[in-house]
Formats: C-alpha cells, sequence, structure tokens
C-alpha cells in the first residue's frame, strides 16, 4: 500500500523470517545473564566470524526495542557504538545454555522469554520489492 510505513519491530521479524533452522527453544527463560530485563528485548548472540553484521545491526537498533549484545567464544568482536556487549566465559556459557546453533542469532525476548529465535545470515532483503 502506497504511503504505508512498517513499524521497525515488523520490518526486522520480516527480515528475519521464521526460526524454521533455530534450535533455541521459543518459550525457555532466559539463561542467568547480566542486564536487567525489559518487557521487550531484542538480544543479538554474535562471535567473531560472523563477518559484516552492519546491516543487522542497523535493524536491530531500527526496532526501536532494548538491544542486548553477546559476543561469545572468547574472540572480541564489536558492536555499534552505545551498545554494551557481554563478553567472555559467561557469555559463551549463555550461548550455549540457549543451544545457539549458528552465529549471529537474533531473539525477540519478552518477559524473560524466547518469544521468537532466528539463526544464521542476513542479507538485509526484506523480500518486499514489487509487492505493493
Amino acid at each position: 500500500m502506497p504511503g504505508m510505513k512498517r513499524a521497525p519491530l515488523l520490518t526486522l521479524l520480516l527480515a528475519l523470517g521464521t526460526p524454521a533452522g533455530a534450535l533455541v527453544r521459543l518459550g525457555d527463560p532466559l539463561p542467568t545473564h547480566p542486564w536487567k530485563s525489559a518487557d521487550r528485548e531484542l538480544i543479538v548472540v554474535y562471535s567473531h566470524d560472523c563477518g559484516d553484521l552492519g546491516e543487522l545491526w542497523g535493524a536491530v537498533l531500527a526496532a526501536g526495542l532494548p538491544v542486548r549484545a553477546v559476543n561469545a567464544e572468547d574472540i572480541p568482536a564489536p558492536a555499534p557504538k552505545g551498545v554494551n556487549v557481554w563478553r567472555g566465559p559467561e557469555a559463551t556459557a549463555f550461548a550455549r545454555a540457549l543451544r545457539v546453533g549458528t552465529y549471529p542469532a537474533v531473539l525477540l525476548v519478552r518477559e524473560g522469554r524466547v518469544l521468537n529465535a532466528w539463526e544464521g545470515t542476513f542479507a538485509g532483503d526484506l523480500g518486499l520489492a514489487g509487492k505493493d
């Protein structure tokens, strides 16, 4: 529909697609973590070998929810300016307790429980071209 704006969170969820390949179990509570949980939040779990995550970070930050970054696997990797990153053995243990199978992983969390999960590459293509 011409002139219709998409909500940033909806756009992100459309971009991420379905959780078909995710090993993270929907509905599971988050393992122990160092931040105060928000009502709804996005958690990005990534490692040093994910490549360029610029488009993914852009989509995640545009969603308008608190963003938590978990840099797993003991080799520091950057996150966007202003995003606090949790690193170290506890961050890796968190990712493994969630059963993250592929980095990067994006989790939509509501009240401390995984509402949706996506794992794998992100090309930024929403698949919406020509579907007005």
